[in-house]
């Protein structure tokens, strides 16, 4: 049950006190809290009085407050955030189900089907109204009448607008849900919208990426569960913990990227050397997401680092963006910060503007083939 406190539920699983403030600071690692201010009260110097604040901080969140419910839906998607976020490494998944959220409804992830299913979530609608959180994976489909996804005779619209009416908030995880994703890539047969445009009453958070990175959502969930508020955004609805950087910025190729060597094909001299992919179509430098610092499976590695070129999967219309092995353009204007309510046609102004860049770019790319060429 969501009532009872995390804390107790950790020591009744057997959880000694330290291992407990352990996990505290590990939670604290991944909420991001190493960039707050420190407390000065105990008298000891900046840097050893900053870890002893936040953890303290949230080990005290969490011997008070009960498990967070959280109610998942799955609608145009492939399930791909929920795969991923069964490999999260921090915290892991069964680590979050058991000791910190209670999943009271995922279509993939849940034991019970059918009327079960369905009655259980309009259970815990009704029991957590107001204080559950509302994950939805993949876009909503309102055209037509919602005809092109229906789950138990519903239409994703219906299901999203019920479901979202008594949540605390709203996480939008991969692409599809935050900006449409691959539902919504020309000609859109299905009217593919993404969730902030829809929900313009509750708080949503966008987590994009082709799988979202498990560890933001852990860390955003995180963050809710220990203050019940929601990291600040960029103007894309998105935390500015984890996309305020390119990947670009953090590429292990980046030196290659400054000394101007650069893998041309990716069986060439400079691709088995790990030179820069930038010319092999590379979007790391119009790319917001931490792929280069967090990584996937537990920080092993990312595409770039596997030998592949970002593709911009945490970006609008990353599908209609040009191909995917075409010259990129040069970095545009970081995101600014926003509150929760910013207005959801960013995306649109930054789509169209990556579109533009993208076509100056191809072009000079043509012209210097041209010259090397000649």
């Amino acid at each position: 049950m969501a009532d009872e406190s995390i804390y107790s539920e950790m020591k009744k699983n057997g959880l000694s006190r330290r291992g407990f403030l352990q996990f505290c600071g590990l939670v604290a690692g991944a909420i991001g809290l190493s960039n707050l201010p420190p407390l000065q009260s105990s008298g000891l110097p900046a840097h050893l009085a900053r870890k002893d604040a936040t953890q303290s901080m949230v080990a005290r969140a969490l011997q008070t407050k009960p498990r967070l419910p959280v109610i998942w839906l799955e609608l145009q998607d492939c399930a791909g955030c929920s795969e991923a976020l069964t490999r999260s490494q921090s915290p892991t998944l069964v680590d979050l189900v058991l000791n910190k959220i209670t999943v009271e409804y995922h279509e993939t992830l849940s034991a019970a089907a059918g009327f079960q299913a369905e009655e259980a979530k309009q259970a815990a609608m009704q029991k957590y109204a107001g204080q559950y959180v509302l994950v939805v994976e993949g876009s909503i489909s309102p055209k037509d009448d919602g005809v092109y996804c229906t789950v138990g005779g519903r239409s994703s619209l219906d299901l999203l607008q019920e479901a979202a009416a008594g949540a605390a908030a709203v996480i939008a995880t991969g692409n599809c849900a935050a900006f449409g994703g691959l539902p919504r890539a020309n000609p859109n047969p299905t009217g593919a919208v993404s969730v902030a445009e829809l929900v313009k009453d509750k708080p949503v958070v966008n987590i994009p990426g082709c799988p979202a990175i498990p560890e933001v959502f852990t860390g955003i969930l995180a963050q809710f569960l220990v203050f019940g508020s929601l990291p600040e955004l960029d103007n894309l609805h998105r935390p500015k913990t984890f996309y305020g950087t390119t990947v670009h910025d953090r590429c292990l190729r980046r030196p290659f990227y400054e000394a101007g060597k650069f893998a041309n094909s990716f069986d060439d001299e400079g691709a088995r050397q790990g030179w820069c992919l930038y010319k092999l179509g590379c979007k790391g430098p119009t790319t917001y997401n931490s792929c280069a610092t967090l990584k996937w499976a537990g920080g092993l590695s990312f595409p770039i680092q596997s030998g592949h070129p970002c593709l911009g999967c945490s970006e609008p219309g990353f599908w209609d963006g040009g191909g995917f092995y075409q010259g990129q353009s040069a970095p545009l204007a970081r995101p600014a910060l926003t509150t929760v309510g910013a207005a959801a046609a960013a995306g649109a102004v930054l789509a169209a503007g990556m579109g533009a860049a993208n076509q100056a770019q191809k072009k000079s790319a043509g012209r210097s083939e041209k010259k090397e060429q000649g």
